[in-house]
């Protein structure tokens, strides 16, 4: 275990590095927030790879495995299906938005929704940053680096740090980078197992086994609709394209990352049999593999480069309420303001780290209040359709409340009725916002 201590320090030390760098390339705040939106496909893609497969879905992917088997596939493959959705809308994203999500829906329903937006994403988005944590934190308690709790306190502080300096620039530079680590790592490891003629044999593939009695149509329908959706309309996302150089870039990009989450999730679910069969307690322990320690070291620093290079889901948080805080992002003091509100949500994600180490609960109740209360708003206004603008605001809440509901009542074991009230949320929000009142057009 020693070699793979040694790599994950110079890990921690280059990434910090890189952030240092970046921040002395920083010239004015559109630097800062939306790297000066000159990225190209290279970059914008590495990084969108780097935003999606943080601990959320890597660990997730993995916990699925040991759960559910094959149909733990569905996770990042239904986060493909969600950015090839988004594609009609970059045109109109890239042009009516600038730095975040609540900004874009300020353009489309006035003052008040953006208002709203920038009350409620934040919230739900340090479970976010917070599953990140949780993440980090499990590899370095699995490798023996440290306990939980201290290593949720590093890796938190690594992820603040990064973010602090770097802003956007040190977050599509690192993000880049570790895109690159993580698949070298996650081949190479593949690889290993594939030829690996002395390892246990796992459940073989067939398109029937992506369903089974631990996960449903409806399962997936669930899935769809709180996940898939948050890359149609997420926060995270949409600051990749605004980041990109052009529309063009932007498209091919999202292309490029679909087409490796879809590899990925085989890998990941493959790979996570091995997990459990080595160590049915814990979820990641690879043991079993045999793998050599420079090696083994990689694949734990390949999985820590997804998580820690998720930077962008708090410096969104942060953006948005500076923005809230100053109602606009132009202004003098709007860096500095960012900067703290930086801190105060990676401490809040550390703080949450502490007390929950769900990776996938986590994640799932965050998304589940994201998705009930901005998807149908923010898709109809993408989609240029008729709403009355007076009620955004009551059916931003509502659609939050119902799916809520629905999260609290699955993790007390009514799923039927906790997943009704989540696709209801849809349906709700729906209605709030089209039916009755005089229409509007936008």
């Amino acid at each position: 275990m020693i070699q793979v201590k040694i790599i994950i320090i110079v890990y921690f030390l280059l990434v910090l590095a890189v952030g240092l760098i970046s921040y002395f390339r920083i010239k004015t705040p559109a630097d800062y927030y939306i790297s000066g939106k000159n990225a190209g496909v290279f970059m914008v893609s590495g990084s969108l790879l780097a935003t999606i497969l943080g601990g959320s879905a890597i660990l997730g992917t993995i916990e699925l495995s040991h759960l559910n088997g094959w149909p733990a596939v569905w996770f990042l493959t239904s986060a493909a299906i969600g950015l090839l959705f988004l594609i009609p809308f970059v045109k109109r994203i890239s042009r009516q938005g600038r730095f975040t999500l609540p900004e874009l829906l300020g353009t489309m329903y006035g003052e008040n929704a953006r208002k709203i937006a920038s009350v409620i994403i934040p919230v739900a988005w340090v479970g976010i940053v917070a599953v990140q944590i949780i993440a980090a934190a499990k590899i370095l308690q699995s490798v023996g680096f440290m306990n939980y709790s201290n290593a949720a306190i590093l890796s938190g502080g690594v992820f603040i740090i990064l973010t602090l300096i770097g802003g956007q620039v040190g977050i599509l530079r690192t993000d880049t980078l570790q895109s690159i680590i993580l698949l070298a790592g996650l081949v190479l490891v593949f690889l290993i197992s594939l030829f690996n003629k002395n390892l246990p044999s796992v459940e073989p593939f067939s398109m029937g086994a992506l369903f089974n009695s631990k996960f449903s149509f409806t399962d997936l329908l669930v899935l769809l609709l709180t996940y898939s959706t948050t890359f149609v309309v997420g926060p995270d996302i949409y600051s990749r394209v605004f980041c990109a150089r052009n529309e063009k870039v932007a498209t091919q990009s999202i292309v490029v990352s679909a087409f490796f989450l879809v590899a990925i999730a085989f890998i990941l679910t493959w790979l996570g049999f091995y997990s459990v069969a080595a160590n049915n307690q814990g979820l990641l322990n690879f043991s079993v593999l045999n793998l050599p320690g420079w090696i083994y070291g990689l694949f734990m620093a390949a999985l820590l480069s997804a998580i820690i290079s998720s930077g962008s889901s708090l410096m969104n948080a942060a953006m948005i309420l500076s923005e809230l805080s100053l109602g606009n992002l132009q202004k003098k003091n709007a860096l500095t303001l960012t900067r703290i509100y930086i801190l105060l949500i990676g401490l809040a994600g550390i703080v949450t780290a502490l007390f929950i180490s769900k990776i996938i609960a986590t994640l799932l109740f965050a998304l589940a209040v994201f998705s009930g209360s901005f998807i149908v708003p923010t898709l109809a206004g993408l989609l240029n359709l008729k709403v009355n603008k007076q009620r955004i605001v009551t059916a931003i809440v509502a659609g939050g409340l119902f799916a809520l509901a629905g999260k609290i009542l699955t993790i007390l074991d009514y799923s039927s009725m906790g997943n009704l009230l989540i696709i209801g949320a849809h349906p709700v929000n729906a209605f709030i916002l089209f039916w009755s009142g005089k229409m509007l057009k936008h």
